[in-house]
Parts: structure tokens; sequence; C-alpha cells
């Protein structure tokens, strides 16, 4: 197989941040596209439908991955991605809208599913942790420049920020030009087999710690661009910056991922990726002031980095070359499956306050089974 240059790793990362930005793109924006738009459904749902078909397509995509190759699945993935996504700006149906967002998600599957099996192709062992972790720090940039971005182009026009899926076609030249093939072949070997069968409860484990953080993360995605604004004046510019530098966070924690991976596990680290998240919430539910707003920011981001970009290279580790495309699928799945459900939060409550007080105990609850759980399943 070929060595990967430096300029291929640089277009791995840049590709992998185009998964962050598929929903949140246009969150800073939502109060003007409300304005402009007369939507007969919730604004929320801008930014969480193109989860909603990821889990539809992760299937799906998850087959297609041994049948085209990473490669050929990237490449066929981006495209749609740009149109999909920039269009949605110039849609005033709503139920075409709705279609549009929830095919842009089934784009987003197959960039994520390609460029995760293609580091898995080419890394192995702590170059591959490190290179998940890579990947995570990127996505996350790339939730900083979007969300920034965003804002910016919001404040001068409402339909602006859509124009950001463009960038898709700079990564299809990129990915074109700079990414080396990869033979990624299917070995259904007997041992591979019953490996697989021994990983299936880690597997499930993993699938619902990812499809569960993701989801209390992104409580804060689908709330503050509507919270802010609300309860402190932010502007849209404001608010992308806001979260934005969640995702700062979350770079700096992902980057410390590896060494809180030696020094206490990678379940440990999980369950304590959960009591940031829940930190984090509680202090949002009992103060009001920029100060604690900022404390809160950190204790997100933190959450965020410590669960992620760890499971995802959990699920890797736990997958063989025969059943790699279907875990990637099922990985994809809860990741935006938790963003999807995380819309369901608003029906909690009118009151933000009692919001963020019930994501505290669903991440105190959640965070101590899967506490548990992955110290039930190392005994294994």
């Amino acid at each position: 197989m070929k060595t990967i240059s430096n300029f291929g790793i640089f277009t791995i990362l840049f590709v992998s941040s185009l998964t962050i930005m598929v929903g949140t793109v246009i969150a800073p924006s939502l109060s003007g596209i409300v304005e402009h738009k007369n939507l007969g459904f919730s604004a929320s749902w801008l930014i969480t439908l193109p989860s909603l078909g990821v889990v539809l397509f992760a299937p799906i995509i998850g087959r297609l991955l041994n049948t085209l190759g990473t490669l050929k699945l990237l490449q066929l993935g981006l495209v749609p991605y740009a149109i999909l996504g920039v269009i949605g700006a110039y849609i005033t149906n709503d139920y075409l809208l709705i279609i549009d967002r929830i095919l842009l998600g089934g784009a987003t599957v197959a960039v994520q599913v390609s460029i995760t099996a293609y580091i898995a192709d080419f890394f192995t062992g702590e170059a591959r942790i490190k290179m998940i972790a890579w990947q995570g720090m990127a996505i996350e940039l790339g939730g900083v420049v979007f969300l920034t971005l965003g804002g910016i182009l919001g404040e001068l026009h409402w339909q602006f920020p859509f124009y950001i899926y463009l960038i898709a076609f700079l990564c299809l030249f990129l990915a074109t030009f700079t990414l080396p093939k990869s033979k990624h072949i299917l070995r259904a070997k007997t041992k591979d087999l019953t490996t697989d069968n021994k990983s299936k409860p880690k597997v499930r484990l993993i699938f619902i710690a990812s499809l569960l953080a993701m989801m209390l993360f992104f409580v804060g995605f689908v709330t503050l661009p509507l919270y802010l604004p609300q309860s402190y004046g932010f502007s849209e510019s404001q608010t992308g910056y806001v979260m934005a530098f969640i995702s700062v966070i979350a770079i700096i924690t992902a980057s410390q991922m590896p060494k809180m991976v030696k020094t206490f596990g990678d379940g440990n680290t999980v369950a304590l990726g959960f009591l940031f998240f829940m930190l984090g919430y509680l202090v949002l539910a009992t103060t009001l002031s920029l100060p604690f707003l900022i404390v809160t920011i950190i204790l997100i981001g933190i959450g965020f980095g410590f669960t992620i970009p760890l499971l995802n290279h959990m699920m890797l580790e736990v997958s063989s070359l025969h059943n790699q495309g279907k875990n990637l699928g099922l990985f994809s799945m809860a990741v935006f499956g938790g963003q999807f459900l995380s819309t369901f939060i608003e029906y909690v409550s009118n009151n933000y306050t009692a919001i963020y007080g019930v994501s505290v105990g669903l991440a105190l609850i959640i965070g101590t089974v899967l506490y548990v759980m992955f110290q039930k399943v190392a005994k294994q």
C-alpha cells in the first residue's frame, strides 16, 4: 500500500470537518432564517434533519463501503453534499426542504464512513488512535471556523451561510489528487467471524454511548442559538463565537484524549465525559451571567472531547475488515441519531432552565450506568 503524504493527512482532516458543519453551519443565523422563511415546523429541525438522514442511510452506506471502496464512496458523497446543502437556502416548500435536509444527511454519512474507514486502512495501533484524535480535533476546528463564519455571513444575509456547503467541492478536488487509493478488500475469514461475534456486546455498548453522548452535547447546539439572543441579547455573530468556543475546548480536550486513555482506560474516560456534560448543564441551569456561561462552554467542550472521538476509535478497534463498514455505519447512526434526538428536548418545557435541568439528570444517570457497563464488558 502507498504511504500517505502530509498533504494527504491534511485532506483527511479537512474532509472530516465537513461532518460537524452539516447542521451547525446555519445554527448562528437560525433566528434570521426563522424571520425570512415561513417554516411550518420547528426551526431547530433544520439543524437536526440531516442527522435523521444519516440514521436512515447509514445501513446502506455501510454495505456500499465494501462494494465501492473508501475513496470512490467519499467522492460520490461529496458532490451531493455540496449541492443539497446550498439549495436549502432557496427551497420555499416545507416538504421539499425537509427532503433536502434528510438527503443531505445521506451524503454526510457517505463522507463520514468512507473517511474513517480510509484512516483505518492506512493507520494501525497508536498511530491510529492519534489520527482519530486528530480527526476529532479537525472536526471541532471545523466547528470553530464554520460556526464563526456562519455567524458573520448570517449577519450580512440569512442565505449566505448555506454557501459554505460548497467547500465540499474543494474537498473533492483535494481527495482526488492527494489521497492514494486504498485496498479496502472484504476478507470474510472464519477467525474474523468468530471475533465479530465476541465483539458484539462492546459494539452495542459503544453504539449506545455514542448515541447518548451526542444527544447531550447537541442539546446545547439546538437551544443556544435561541437561548443566547433571548437571555443575553447576543447577535448572530456573538452566538457563533460562543458555540465556536465550545469547539475550541473540544479540540484541546481531544488532543489529550490518548493520554487520558492510557491513564484511566477507555470506558472510564467516556464515563468521565458524561460527568463534564452534567456539570456544564448544571451551571447553565442555575446561573445567568457571562463568566458562568464561559464555565459552561468549557465543561461541555471537555465532555465532547472525552466521548465522541474516543468512541470512534473504540468502534474501529473492535471491528474487523469484515464488519468495519457495518460498524462504522452504526457509529454514524449513533452520532447523528443523537443529534436528531436532541431536537425533542424542546418538548420537555418552554423553560430553558427546566430543559438544562433534565439534561443534568440524564447525564448523571447515563454516565453512571455506562461506567458500570464498561467495567462489565472489560471483564468478559
